[in-house]
């Protein structure tokens, strides 16, 4: 068989999907996000706190990878990484950035658009302390971007780290940054097996503004 015509005997949605009355969500999205994701988890979703990052490189070229989110709260959606990472590069010389969620289990995804700032340097230790053993030793070897010579080598920075993480827990990390974007719109889509798919935008003109909020086309 043909690659696409194996990609057209795929089906999504083969179960029960949850039913959304965008007239009764929340003033404003964050509420509802955590609703969502809190909903998508029970109903089996693996690791329903991940999510597609989209930036844009010195050249207008658009870069995404899956990372974790850390926190959604009133200050904005949060994210860790290094500041010398290609993301942390991007994110100094283009602040605007992307995210997305999407959770098959229950056919819903959520897209939020805004402006990306470094959370601080406590707050980035703070981040980094309340993380596991895994992610403080992750975060020693902190070489993102940097080609590697070799799987050994690898191996060789990752089972010290591992170490040191485990005997000094509150290292720090000076390149870790704690990121928060502050959202100026947040799209909650629920998908439906006849394909009238039920999307709800809010949207606001800057951040920090009145939240508004409109139904779209699918």
């Amino acid at each position: 068989m043909e690659f696409q015509e194996y990609l057209h005997t795929l089906r999504v949605w083969d179960t029960e999907l949850p039913h959304f009355a965008p007239g009764d969500a929340p003033e404003e999205p964050v509420a509802l996000f955590q609703e969502w994701l809190t909903h998508a988890d029970r109903a089996g979703q693996a690791e329903p706190h991940t999510m597609s990052l989209a930036t844009v490189d010195g050249e207008g070229r658009p870069d995404v990878r899956t990372v974790m989110l850390h926190g959604a709260d009133a200050a904005g959606w949060s994210f860790g990484s290094h500041s010398g990472s290609a993301k942390g590069r991007q994110l100094a010389g283009c602040p605007s950035a992307a995210l997305g969620f999407y959770w098959p289990a229950v056919g819903r995804q959520v897209r939020v658009r805004g402006t990306v700032a470094p959370a601080g340097a406590e707050a980035s230790r703070a981040d980094l302390r309340a993380r596991s053993t895994g992610a403080l030793a992750a975060a020693l070897v902190g070489r993102q971007r940097e080609v590697l010579p070799s799987l050994e080598e690898l191996a060789d920075a990752s089972e010290r780290a591992w170490a040191r993480a485990a005997a000094a827990p509150d290292t720090v990390v000076p390149s870790w940054t704690l990121y928060v974007l502050d959202p100026v719109e947040v799209e909650f889509f629920q998908g439906d097996a006849s394909r009238r798919h039920v999307r709800l935008r809010y949207s606001r003109g800057r951040a920090g503004g009145a939240w508004g909020r409109e139904l779209l086309w699918p």
